[in-house]
């Protein structure tokens, strides 16, 4: 099928645009509405690693706050034997234990792998810039023009 009876297929009396076609990300046009912006592509170290900063302060306050919830709870099970509440609070305790150590463990594992992320983007930014240097011309060998 010729290219031309294949798009009055596809979309009948719709002709094509004479705009050239332009990049979005997740459904976004770029910030001045065409396909541009800068054409260089920076990978920085700096955001991986605070977020890694974050993940790692997440895990201490949650590490901080399983320890708050033992000492709160330190006790519990002697003062309400006897009560139907007493095995609810053990229960509770549990669960809540649990996710907690998930979202610790969790935290600990997101920092390395992003500031492990960062570090390779940096390092690999680095090794970019070294291999279009090395394949530059010499100002001196540059055509005039």
């Amino acid at each position: 099928m010729a290219l031309n009876a294949e798009w009055d297929e596809l979309f009948g009396d719709a002709k094509p645009t004479e705009q050239p076609a332009s990049m979005t990300l997740a459904g976004l046009p770029a910030p001045d509405g065409g396909g541009g912006g800068d054409a260089n592509l920076k990978a920085d170290v700096g955001p991986w690693h605070k977020a890694g900063g974050t993940a790692s302060e997440l895990r201490t306050s949650t590490t901080t706050s399983l320890t708050d919830l033992d000492t709160a709870n330190e006790g519990v099970g002697g003062g309400t034997a006897g009560f139907d509440s007493s095995a609810a609070l053990t229960e509770i305790l549990g669960t809540w234990k649990t996710r907690l150590t998930s979202v610790r463990d969790e935290c600990g594992r997101l920092e390395s792998a992003l500031k492990s992320a960062g570090r390779d983007f940096g390092e690999r930014e680095l090794d970019t810039q070294r291999k279009i240097a090395a394949e530059a011309p010499a100002p001196s060998q540059k055509k005039e023009g």
